[in-house]
């Protein structure tokens, strides 16, 4: 079927305000697409200029309610946006919380390899930056213990595991 997609013709493609494509069918908590019509997670705002504050409690925010894949986009909010000395550091926050989006999921190698990589990434910023390994108070170091911890246990559980229950603490552990 020529000119479709999804059994919709292009010029019944979803736009935004601006008239660029823009899927939108309603979404789960995970980010994964709905049928239209139904209820949905209300989706985050693109293009949101924050501080890097704001960043952080936002992202840690949204991940702490599940919701990893809207916290990813939280943070390429700040890689797009941000100074390009910081867009590394925000690019390997949103593979981190899309690892976990995808272990969630029960994608065992998406996820652990989203989750490798984003460690990888804080790792490397911390050690590129000058020794400055808690950029905005990020505990880099314990961020990236958390995203091998998990991935390992995705990898050897396999299935689907709780984006409750595996959110990072972005700031490190509380005591």
């Amino acid at each position: 079927m020529s000119g479709t997609s999804g059994g919709r013709r292009d010029s019944e493609r979803d736009r935004d305000t601006e008239g660029r494509a823009r899927n939108a069918r309603p979404r789960d908590g995970l980010g994964r697409p709905l049928p239209y019509g139904a209820d949905g997670v209300e989706r985050q705002p693109e293009g949101v200029v924050r501080s890097p504050d704001e960043t952080v409690a936002e992202a840690q925010a949204l991940l702490d309610a599940g919701k990893p894949f809207h916290a990813h986009e939280v943070f390429e909010d700040a890689w797009k946006s941000g100074p390009e000395s910081e867009r590394a550091l925000w690019r390997g926050l949103a593979q981190l919380a899309v690892g976990l989006t995808h272990a969630a999921r029960g994608n065992t190698t998406g996820g652990a390899r989203l989750l490798r990589r984003g460690a990888g990434a804080a790792e490397e910023w911390a050690a590129g930056s000058g020794g400055q390994a808690r950029p905005h108070g990020l505990d880099l170091a314990d961020l990236a213990v958390w995203a091998r911890e998990l991935a390992t246990v995705v990898e050897r559980d396999g299935g689907a595991v709780s984006a409750v229950a595996w959110a990072p603490r972005l700031r490190g552990r509380p005591g």
